[in-house]
């Protein structure tokens, strides 16, 4: 059912059963998929969207990049199947530099959420409310991302880290890790998170020894890494140190926070 008072460009394609509210803007070169539903008020342009995401009032998707470099280039932002979009989130397309946001299925974004332009969000990532992607972050599968989170552009998120309320990120953080402050440090293992989803302890117990070499043994990180392959380790720590070996930008680290300093 399409509300009579939505605006729909003669270029989208929408499947039949697709709901769209009040006062939606459908714009030019949008593709909704079966069982979706958009809320009123909500401005959609240049996207692809899979099937049975629910859309909430105010959102805004597919709008332009905020990049001073963007100059008006045909871009777009794809988003899965399974999707919850809640009030006021905003979700910017891509620029030249990479053409697409990209953003998998079954995520949740809380009100007031930001994806930034050219961002890769995995499957299964929830980011609660006003946390906030830089333009090229990438998020693995199963990050959370919890509220007032702010990443720097250029970030990776790997699978199942957990972020803690107010972070501030400038670095790369590694898989299965957790990270709390301002600038954001870690702070151990997402080991709750590992468990409810499924880790059996010999992996998790892995993860934590291969967290330990790297960050308390007092080697390098190539002498920690190499140490660990050396070892013949399970996928998740191959996983572990594949991501570390490859950061651009830095790995967040152990340490103190601001909030630890100001007790």
């Amino acid at each position: 059912m399409i509300h009579q008072t939505a605006i729909i460009d003669k270029s989208a394609e929408i499947d039949k059963d697709v709901e769209i509210g009040p006062y939606a803007i459908i714009g030019k070169d949008v593709k909704i998929q079966s069982g979706t539903q958009i809320g009123a008020f909500t401005v959609i342009e240049y996207a692809e969207i899979g099937k049975n995401c629910k859309i909430y009032s105010s959102a805004f998707i597919g709008t332009a990049p905020q990049d001073l470099k963007y100059k008006n280039e045909k871009t777009k932002i794809v988003i899965g199947n399974n999707c919850l979009v809640r009030e006021c989130v905003t979700l910017n397309r891509g620029t030249t530099a990479h053409g697409i946001t990209e953003i998998g299925s079954n995520c949740m974004f809380q009100a007031y959420s930001h994806v930034g332009h050219d961002c890769i969000v995995g499957n299964n990532v929830i980011m609660s409310n006003a946390a906030t992607l830089a333009g090229h972050v990438e998020v693995n599968d199963n990050a959370v991302i919890s509220g007032l989170v702010a990443i720097h552009q250029f970030v990776r998120i790997g699978r199942f880290a957990m972020l803690g309320g107010g972070a501030m990120v400038p670095l790369d953080i590694p898989p299965f890790c957790q990270v709390q402050g301002d600038r954001a440090k870690l702070i151990g293992l997402n080991i709750v998170g590992l468990k409810r989803n499924g880790f059996t302890d010999k992996q998790v117990s892995d993860i934590k020894s291969a967290y330990k070499i790297v960050f308390n043994s007092g080697l390098t990180v190539i002498e920690a890494i190499d140490q660990i392959i050396a070892s013949n380790p399970s996928k998740e720590v191959k996983e572990f140190v594949e991501f570390i070996k490859n950061s651009k930008r830095g790995i967040t680290r152990p340490g103190r926070t601001a909030e630890d300093d100001a007790e």
